[in-house]
């Protein structure tokens, strides 16, 4: 502490110095000094204050050098920013201080700033970089700090006044996307410019280092940029590395999911006290127009590895909800519809207000949609931006369904946690249940669970009579599977939900056993 205050005190004394000796008033003072010289000495007292006071000036302008500073360095010789390393330094400074509050560090991408660089040439390319980065300064506070990166990538420490959570970095990186909604004017040319961005908190970084939580956030920002223009991501503990499927299969899959070869088809979902429809479950089927139809299984591992869940998700929920409005025309009751949603599409910040656009889009009541998710995401992530999409999905209404129930290991806790609604017992309970006295204890347990919880609770994979009836006694609400319908194309459902309102009305309701 000693040496830290004397050393302020010598740059209190240089500085104060500095002033006295070069200040304008000193400027206002010098004929004054060179006549009195002359007049009291002479020749000679005026030749020695020509030579004594050059010599302090240069002698103050060595004292006077600026103390060492974090921020000090090299800088981007285009937008005149500081580099990668002074962004390492000043991170590291404030991870190193435990008087500074922890700073998150934000990194953002001009998306295809390489094809406009083909379009407007280097200079001009240059000038809307120089563009860019005034309008990311425009966001910014003051104290934040901007580092150019290369490549048409800016990272950002913030400044400690911030708050570093979830929400504010979200409404950051929003606001940096809006800034970029303006078309920049480069010599009378519009150019159109978005920005993927990726983020990270300082308790998510593997290491507690400015080069690790800037690599954590370049990580988030290559997730962004995998998903498509103008995407935001979290880096979470559990990122992890794709693997890319083949160029072949990847475009293929890819023309599928944008011709329409890949759709929902739909599996229905029966309540078991009425007989009627509870809703319907959409699954994705590839209609191939040269190999035709193609199970789940042979592309949707290929689908995950190429980075397309997301892609998958978009085309997966507007059919669905497309459907929805097709049998409300039809004047059928369809009460609801459940959509699968991968761990990838949870982790996207904008997924809730994407889904809720949808929604608003189509006219649809929240309740009619079904967010279904599988239960080893519940049990295994501590990621935020999950949490946050499925407790803003029940909160605005939807049904959160736990799929796969009983192997994945999910906690009460964390069942409350998720605001899950209800629970999708696993086939693997399901299979022989009607004969199975194990099998009977268990779902039994299970539907004690889920009541004393206040879930309702569906069974999957049901495929013989017997086990619909067994479940039916035990008090499972409802039932799914091929004992009941195999997943049909959007047309089949019309008949078959025909065919299904005709046997309701003639048939009896099976009896639950007390």
């Amino acid at each position: 502490m000693a040496a830290s205050g004397n050393s302020n005190w010598f740059h209190n004394v240089k500085q104060a110095a500095r002033a006295a000796m070069l200040g304008p008033q000193l400027a206002a003072f010098l004929p004054a000094v060179a006549l009195g010289a002359f007049w009291f000495g002479g020749e000679g007292l005026l030749v020695l204050f020509a030579v004594i006071f050059p010599s302090l000036l240069i002698l103050m302008g060595i004292v006077t050098q600026p103390a060492p500073s974090v921020n000090a360095g090299p800088t981007d010789t285009i937008t005149n920013l500081p580099v990668r390393d002074r962004l390492i330094k000043s991170l590291d400074h404030a991870l190193s201080n435990e008087n500074i509050p922890d700073k998150a560090c934000v990194v953002v991408e001009v998306d295809d700033f390489d094809n406009a660089r083909k379009n407007l040439g280097d200079a001009l390319a240059e000038r809307l970089l120089q563009a860019c980065s005034e309008r990311i300064v425009g966001v910014l506070r003051s104290t934040d700090m901007l580092a150019y990166l290369g490549n048409a990538r800016f990272g950002m420490c913030l400044d400690k006044s911030r708050r570093v959570d979830l929400e504010t970095l979200i409404q950051l990186s929003g606001r940096l996307q809006a800034a970029f909604d303006t078309p920049f004017l480069i010599e009378n040319v519009q150019v159109h410019c978005t920005l993927s961005v990726g983020f990270a908190l300082p308790s998510r970084a593997p290491k507690r280092s400015g080069e690790s939580i800037l690599n954590a956030a370049e990580s988030a920002l290559q997730e962004a940029i995998f998903s498509g223009p103008g995407s935001i991501r979290a880096f979470t503990k559990g990122d992890r590395a794709r693997v890319a499927g083949s160029e072949h299969s990847v475009k293929e899959i890819l023309t599928a999911l944008n011709e329409g070869q890949i759709v929902p088809w739909f599996q229905p979902q029966l309540s078991t006290d009425t007989g009627e429809l509870s809703g319907f479950e959409a699954l994705a089927r590839w209609n191939h127009p040269d190999k035709g139809l193609i199970a789940p299984c042979a592309f949707l591992p290929a689908l995950v590895q190429a980075g397309l869940s997301e892609r998958l998700g978009e085309v997966m929920l507007y059919h669905s909800l497309t459907a929805l409005k097709d049998w409300d025309k039809l004047g059928i009751r369809v009460p609801s519809i459940s959509v699968n949603f991968s761990a990838d599409e949870l982790r996207n910040p904008r997924l809730f207000e994407k889904v809720k656009w949808e929604l608003d889009r189509f006219d649809l009541e929240p309740s009619r949609l079904t967010v279904e998710i599988l239960e080893t995401v519940v049990a295994q992530t501590d990621d935020d931006i999950t949490s946050h999409n499925i407790a803003s999905f029940s909160k605005l209404g939807c049904g959160v369904d736990l799929d796969d129930f009983g192997t994945g290991h999910a906690s009460i806790s964390s069942i409350r946690r998720f605001d899950v609604s209800r629970i999708k017992i696993d086939r693997s309970f399901v299979t022989h249940v009607d004969t199975d006295r194990d099998q009977q204890s268990m779902i039994a347990a299970i539907l004690t669970m889920s009541e004393r919880l206040g879930l309702e609770a569906i069974a999957e994979g049901v495929e013989t009579h017997g086990e619909h009836a067994m479940l039916a006694q035990l008090g499972c609400a409802h039932v799914q599977g091929y004992s009941i319908a195999k997943p049909m194309p959007f047309d089949a459902t019309i008949g078959w939900l025909q065919t299904l309102e005709e046997k309701v009305a003639a048939s009896t309701i099976l009896p639950k056993r007390a």
